[in-house]
């Protein structure tokens, strides 16, 4: 069950965190993965680490936010492995500020990253599943339950991630006729890598305090494994998942049903 077997599957930002559980996990479960990241470094790790337990990885520097780096790593991937079955936009960044706070500079690059970054993955992801033989494929977005509820001084992020949502929606209408799939996961918080650096640049003189903070604003009691996240979007993915499509699934320890 939720097997994955030659499929070929492209993870952005896969070189830590949420991404980097979704790979690892895919890959155990028998897809080939791009780790495409624009931390070419990170990237090269995680494949390597992929690869010494048995699977198959290759690591793709890519930023997505440039078309033509899109393009690229999407034409690689068709190369070396002759199709694309499988998308996870997973790359993104956040920030921390309320309307005043946040500068128009800071909103236009976490657009850029969250919204655009998603935008032209599936849109070169999408083409590449309608031109290849057989066609289809499954798109998953990592979004967040910012982008559902109103998270404090999220003014950039969580517009960005309700874009997400509503991108995901679009996708699985437009094409829900020619055996493509879109669907989104939508997080709470979730301890990462990515988390604790945030913590670190925002919070330097109550590191401690914060996290408890985050641990404790989920009625669960604590935030979410990248591990966690990623079985969502190994069922997504799988076949078991084919009357799947258009859905935002939260998983989130309680955070929305307050």
């Amino acid at each position: 069950m939720f097997r994955l077997d030659n499929k070929i599957a492209i993870v952005t930002g896969a070189a830590s965190g949420i991404g980097r559980a979704i790979a690892t996990l895919y890959a155990r479960q028998g897809a080939r993965v791009v780790i495409a990241d624009i931390n070419a470094p990170g990237a090269e790790v995680v494949a390597a680490e992929i690869t010494a337990g048995g699977g198959v990885a290759h690591a793709q520097p890519v930023d997505v936010t440039d078309e033509a780096q899109v393009q690229a790593a999407m034409a690689a991937t068709v190369e070396r492995d002759g199709r694309l079955d499988i998308l996870v936009n997973n790359a993104g960044i956040s920030q921390v500020g309320n309307l005043l706070e946040c500068t128009a500079e800071e909103f236009d690059r976490i657009m850029a990253v969250n919204v655009r970054g998603v935008f032209l993955c599936a849109k070169h992801g999408v083409a590449q599943m309608l031109a290849q033989t057989p066609p289809g494929g499954v798109v998953v977005n990592i979004g967040s339950v910012a982008g559902m509820v109103s998270v404090d001084r999220r003014v950039a992020y969580g517009p960005s991630k309700g874009a997400v949502i509503a991108l995901t929606r679009s996708i699985a209408m437009d094409f829900v006729g020619q055996n493509i799939r879109a669907n989104a996961i939508c997080p709470g918080t979730v301890h990462t890598p990515f988390v604790e650096g945030f913590l670190v640049r925002y919070y330097a003189d109550r590191v401690d305090e914060m996290r408890q903070t985050l641990h404790a604003r989920q009625p669960i009691g604590r935030m979410g494994k990248p591990e966690e996240i990623a079985h969502a979007a190994l069922y997504l993915a799988s076949d078991e998942a084919a009357f799947v499509t258009g859905s935002a699934l939260v998983i989130d320890g309680g955070l929305t049903a307050k």
